[in-house]
Parts: structure tokens; sequence; C-alpha cells
């Protein structure tokens, strides 16, 4: 039997900006992405804590470091700059292997840069 399976959590993530001129997505700076083994064309999970929106989409790699996290298309109506989210992804794996699975937790500081 296959399970689905919380893959990557990301916290303490704050909306940086916000573009209307794109089909869907969620930027999400590549280091975070990295840590988070999230890859670029992934699904995710999008919570908004600030408004309690949800969404699901894709993520997109912003430029390493820049601590960038973008709304892109329609889901800019979904969160302001400033909001915090958690973004989560998901796996499928067989029954035997999740017993032994750990989801990995990344936890972001104000500037949405990895907590050491």
């Amino acid at each position: 039997m296959l399970r689905t399976l919380c893959k990557s959590k990301i916290t303490n993530v704050f909306i940086t900006d916000k573009d209307s001129h794109y089909s869907g997505s969620l930027g999400i700076d590549k280091a975070v992405m990295e840590e988070a083994d999230i890859l670029p064309g992934e699904q995710v999970h999008v919570l908004n804590m600030s408004n309690g929106e949800r969404l699901i989409t894709y993520a997109i790699e912003e430029k390493e470091n820049s601590g960038k996290i973008v709304l892109y298309g329609p889901a800019v109506r979904k969160g302001e700059t400033g909001d915090e989210l958690v973004v989560l992804a998901y796996c499928l794996m067989e029954t035997e292997e999740s017993r032994a699975f750990s989801t990995r937790h990344i936890r972001l500081d104000s500037n949405n840069q990895i907590r050491g």
C-alpha cells in the first residue's frame, strides 16, 4: 500500500513579493528549496498563517540566498506581502518505508534565511 506523507515542512516563511503577471506558482529561495528537498515544479501546499487561506501550486526557484518568497499569478490573491506562510511538500511511499521516515522540517528566520 502507498501512503502519502509530509516530506518537507518549511515554517516561518514570509511573503516578500507578489507578481500577478505569471501563470501561477510560489517562488522560493533556491537555498531553502534545496535544504527542504523541494524540486522546481514540485507540488507544494501553501498555508497562510495570517489569513487562513490555503492553496496548492508548484515551486519555482528564486535566486539563491535572496530570501525571496513570491506569490505569482492567481496565487497573489491568497496573501499579502509580509504574511506568514507554512509550505508543505508530500511524497508517496510504501508502508514499510514510511514507518522509518521523518519529515524534513526547515525553520526560517525573519529574513527567510535558514536558521542555523
